[in-house]
Order: structure tokens, then sequence, then C-alpha cells
């Protein structure tokens, strides 16, 4: 079973190229983030024609989470019950989505950005972070395979960006963020794509300006984490690097995991 995570980076400006990975990548579940797209401008039907069951939590033109499934799709929960609200008026946004495929609890998230060191979104990703804690530690003592996947928008290592002299006081590799990754690590999960993808030079993210991904300035900032009983199943993994390239493409690339059945 071959299973993964994408920031599409708008689902409906990314749809054909997304139908188009689908076809050839033999992908079972995909968990989707940043549709920026609200339920009703979803493409369900789109993806249901390619024999996915599909699940999506969309409010607005931000955010967005989705997970499609070809091996089943239950129980699906929109965001957490205790999860923190952000904006004013204040919104519990579109940044995780739960569902069980093929008896895995599988987490979509959407990680705030945080913006910069001190700004009060920064401090809302550290909520936003500590809840989602919380929840995986009750997916590891529920003993259920588990995986928490997405664009966490935390590189927790050093050989995780290009250039630590470049992000030195920014977002994203500061010590508070890093902490809160390793939080989640610290409850039973773990990173199953890194033993697989071993860097420095690996990433998953190269932004659109100053010619990132052809100079190779990039971050690794999507993750898969899995419970133990999920991470004893996972035989290889893989950064789609090819489908940053060309026309079209989303900043991110394609994580995949594979598992044994």
């Amino acid at each position: 079973m071959r299973i993964a995570t994408w920031n599409v980076n708008s689902i409906r400006s990314r749809i054909d190229r997304l139908e188009a990975w689908l076809q050839r990548s033999d992908v079972d579940i995909l968990a989707i983030q940043e549709t920026k797209a609200t339920d009703a401008q979803f493409p369900f039907e789109r993806l249901r024609a390619l024999g996915y069951e599909v699940a999506h939590h969309g409010l607005n033109h931000w955010n967005g989470v989705a997970i499609l499934s070809r091996v089943g799709l239950a129980d699906a929960e929109a965001s957490f019950a205790q999860a923190p609200a952000w904006g004013e008026p204040p919104v519990v946004e579109a940044r995780a989505l739960t569902a069980t495929c093929a008896g895995i609890r599988i987490t979509s998230v959407y990680v705030p950005n945080g913006r910069h060191i001190g700004d009060p979104h920064m401090a809302y990703k550290l909520s936003w972070l500590a809840e989602l804690r919380n929840h995986a530690e009750q997916w590891v003592a529920s003993g259920q395979p588990a995986a928490i996947m997405g664009d966490w928008n935390i590189a927790p290592q050093d050989e995780d960006v290009w250039s630590m002299e470049y992000y030195l006081d920014k977002s994203h590799v500061s010590p508070p963020e890093r902490a809160a990754f390793q939080a989640i690590v610290d409850t039973g999960f773990v990173d199953v794509v890194r033993p697989h993808t071993p860097g420095p030079g690996t990433y998953t993210y190269w932004d659109y300006t100053r010619l990132a991904f052809q100079k190779r300035r990039g971050m690794r900032i999507d993750f898969i984490l899995g419970s133990p009983p999920f991470a004893a199943r996972v035989t290889g993994a893989a950064i789609d690097r090819e489908e940053r390239k060309g026309q079209g493409a989303s900043d991110h690339a394609p994580v995949v995991v594979q598992l044994e059945d």
C-alpha cells in the first residue's frame, strides 16, 4: 500500500496535475493540504471518478485539507476538539482532518506558518502544535496504526534548510518550533521518511522566487510521522522532486511511503 502527502497550493489551480500524478503514482491514500477551497468549490467528482473516496475540510480561500482513499474512508473528523482559533472574529481554521483508511487513522495537517518570531501568529502556531501533540499522545495510546502527515512549516534539523545562516532568526527553524515538533515525536511517533531519504540537500519545498528550485535552495518541511504499528510496516519512502518541475507546479513536492499490506 502506498500512502502520500502533498501540499498542492490550490486544488483548483492544480487539479489537472493532481489527476495526472494520481494516475501514474499508484497511491492508495493521499493527504492534501492548502486546498484553498470551500467544500462547495472542491472537485469531489473528478477525484471520485479516479476511484477515490474523498473527505475535505475547507472554509474559505485559505488553508483547507483533504484525504483521498481507494482503500476505504470512514469516521472523518475536521479539526480538533480544542483547536486554537485565529482571526477576528476568531475561527477554528481548516487545518486538520482525520479519517480511518484501511484500518489506519490518517491525519492531514497544515500547520500554521508562524510568519516571524514574535508575531502573534507564532503563538497561535505553537498553541496549535500543542493541541496536536495531545491528540498524538492519544493515538499512540490507542494502539491503532496512525499517521500524521502534511505541511508542518517546521524544518526540525539544520540540514533541512539550504542555509542556516539565511534562516537565522526566521520562522520554521526557531527553538520553540523545533521543540514543538520534537514533543510530538516524543509521544512515540516516528519520522518514517527520513531514513529512506537522507540529507543534507533533501527538500520538499522550494519558494517560487529567486530561482530557488533551480538553485536547490529548499526546505524539508513536509513529513509523515507514524505511530509504532504504522512505522513497523514502512518498507520505503521517496520525495517526488520531479513533480515540482514544469509549468503550474506546486511549490511543494509529494512525499510517499510504501507499507506492507
